[in-house]
């Protein structure tokens, strides 16, 4: 059986780490722009867990990093869920073993209605999310779900790039900027809605430039700054520690 890496003991792949998702080592470029310079760090299931830094420190390229995206191109580092190597795969191969990547464009399909944006993800037959169910996390999506899905708002449209990533029964969900843009009411609703995800065991990763609201949600931190990792913790020590936010997040 394959195994995760063992951070504690360097580049051990002979040990399993506690971890549902380990990142190891990962660097990536953009060209000859070194964006990705080393980042590890391990994600347990369930957990919320919120991957902050400034503007061009590599938070969204570690995202796409993990969902096996051709850009970055990764020239070292290993992946692993649930003790699968995802950096040995393709990205449709890693959207198989169950990651979800919700890109901050939201990439809803023009021309085609709520319901079928979501059922041109979903498996068949679905195992944990049905339509129904779906509609029951997003009732405003069941209320519209006739409705071509680039006519929807911005805050329905993230909920059905959401929606739809989970028709195809993930295990983890990558968000990218989900709060981009949108009104502090409907990023309540949100945020709502991402609780009830982790009830269900969805493991989460959150990149977000609205870094308290990110922080308050998740359980943990992961703070990059020029492509480093320079803090893994508690969610709740970040917002208590007001040299760790100015320094790193500018709040």
């Amino acid at each position: 059986m394959n195994v995760k890496p063992d951070f504690s003991k360097g580049h051990n792949l002979a040990e399993t780490a506690p971890a549902f998702l380990s990142v190891w080592d990962i660097h990536a470029y953009y060209g000859e722009s070194y964006i990705v310079q080393g980042v590890s760090f391990n994600v347990h299931e369930g957990e919320i867990l919120a991957l902050l830094g400034r503007n061009g420190a590599g938070k969204t390229s570690t995202l796409r990093a993990i969902a096996r995206l051709e850009d970055p191109q990764i020239s070292h580092g290993e992946v692993w869920l649930d003790h699968q190597p995802l950096h040995l795969k393709k990205s449709y191969e890693a959207a198989q073993l169950g990651i979800g990547l919700v890109p901050e464009d939201r990439r809803i399909i023009a021309g085609l209605t709520v319901e079928e944006n979501i059922k041109l993800a979903q498996i068949a037959p679905p195992i944990g999310w049905s339509i129904e169910r779906l509609y029951e996390l997003f009732p405003r999506l069941g209320e519209r779900r006739l409705q071509e899905g680039v006519t929807l708002s911005g805050g329905e449209q993230q909920m059905l790039s959401i929606a739809r990533a989970l028709a195809r029964d993930i295990k983890v969900l990558l968000l990218d900027e989900p709060y981009e843009g949108l009104a502090p009411v409907i990023v309540d609703e949100i945020e709502k809605t991402l609780r009830l995800i982790k009830e269900q065991g969805i493991t989460t990763v959150i990149v977000e430039q609205n870094a308290v609201r990110a922080l308050e949600l998740a359980d943990r931190a992961v703070i990059l700054d020029t492509g480093t990792v320079v803090y893994d913790g508690s969610a709740a020590e970040v917002l208590q520690n007001d040299e760790l936010r100015s320094e790193y997040l500018a709040i």
